[in-house]
């Protein structure tokens, strides 16, 4: 660690070529902001009003089949849509005629939910590690066949767990939005690693996880496939970057073993996490993968961002608001912290349900 490592200074994201500005020295002021209320897990294993649950009407109308595995359905209510006829813009197309700068493009997509589990009681923390290898199968099943879909240019998972982040139920489940574009955050993650990979004729995520290998001390989990750390440029409190060891573009190259390790760190780390607080810990998480764009993609390396919103306790987490959205990230814990007191959790539930 460099020597100023305990006072404020910034700290640069390769994957994102943005910088954070790291304040360690904040940790000791008092809170008097939002304490939220303790998010609770659920005790009801099928809730009638839930429209997750096997055999529910849902909000749109359709009725849930009596599944007892994985069950996924386009969204009742997708952002996105498929038919290009929705469009009401053309792509390039400037809104008001002779105004440049006011550009808008037609967005078309497809999105789909996948239920974890047909029991409304549970998280991935809660379920084994053959349950969570079937949703893993599952999200590696939907990017194969939306990646045959023509205009399909990328595949995003990605899972909203809890209140605090603005999931709407509890049921276990996550969503998978497929877009005729790449979004915002794979392209800059793509253009770093092509970068990177164009210069030094090696992969920016390889070589990373190698560097935080050696270092050891933002380490979470690992086992013989998979790494989680706390990245050196991590902005949420206990961000964690999910990195497999091979270089992989996507969830489908993974062989079966591999796949038994992804549902194991998936397992592991969840379950840490909700020990930290004694919680069922609110988070969003996502899986970055290739574009499906017709390029090669020879620089993309298979990870995953957690972004979790707490701070200090279940109830008290952190705001991205004032400098961190008119300047730049900032954040009070050091990654190595974080990680420390992630890796002190233990891996087996020790509390009960709410």
């Amino acid at each position: 660690m460099p020597p100023f490592s305990q006072s404020p200074h910034r700290r640069w994201n390769p994957l994102r070529q943005s910088w954070v500005m790291v304040s360690p020295h904040r940790t000791q002021r008092p809170w008097q902001g939002e304490v939220a209320q303790k998010s609770a897990s659920s005790a009801i294993t099928y809730d009638p009003e839930c429209y997750l649950c096997p055999g529910n009407k849902r909000a749109g109308g359709a009725v849930n089949p009596q599944y007892d595995s994985i069950f996924t359905f386009v969204n009742d209510y997708a952002a996105l849509l498929p038919d290009p006829s929705s469009a009401r813009v053309e792509p390039a197309l400037s809104v008001v005629e002779g105004a440049p700068l006011l550009v808008a493009e037609a967005a078309r997509g497809l999105c789909r939910v996948l239920c974890f589990h047909p029991d409304h009681s549970l998280t991935l923390a809660r379920m084994t590690q053959p349950e969570i290898r079937r949703v893993v199968d599952a999200w590696a099943r939907e990017y194969d066949e939306l990646s045959a879909i023509d205009w399909i240019k990328y595949v995003q998972v990605f899972e909203n767990r809890g209140a605090m982040m603005g999931a709407s139920n509890p049921h276990p489940h996550g969503q998978i939005w497929s877009t005729g574009f790449v979004p915002d955050e794979p392209a800059a993650e793509t253009a770093a690693q092509r970068e990177y990979h164009a210069k030094n004729g090696r992969c920016l995520l390889c070589d990373y996880v190698g560097e935080e290998l050696r270092a050891g001390e933002r380490l979470v989990v690992a086992n013989e496939h998979f790494v989680v750390l706390v990245p050196w440029w991590a902005v949420w409190p206990f961000e964690v970057l999910l990195v497999s060891r091979r270089h992989a573009g996507a969830m489908p190259d993974f062989n079966g073993e591999e796949r038994d390790a992804l549902a194991d760190v998936l397992k592991r780390l969840t379950t840490r996490y909700d020990n930290l607080f004694e919680t069922s810990f609110p988070y969003t998480m996502g899986f970055h993968q290739r574009p499906i764009d017709g390029e090669q993609h020879a620089e993309w390396h298979f990870h995953a961002h957690f972004y979790p919103p707490l701070l200090r306790s279940a109830t008290v987490r952190k705001f991205m608001v004032g400098f961190e959205m008119l300047g730049m990230p900032q954040r009070d814990i050091t990654p190595e912290s974080a990680a420390e007191r992630l890796r002190a959790c233990s891996e087996q539930h020790y509390w009960p349900r709410d």
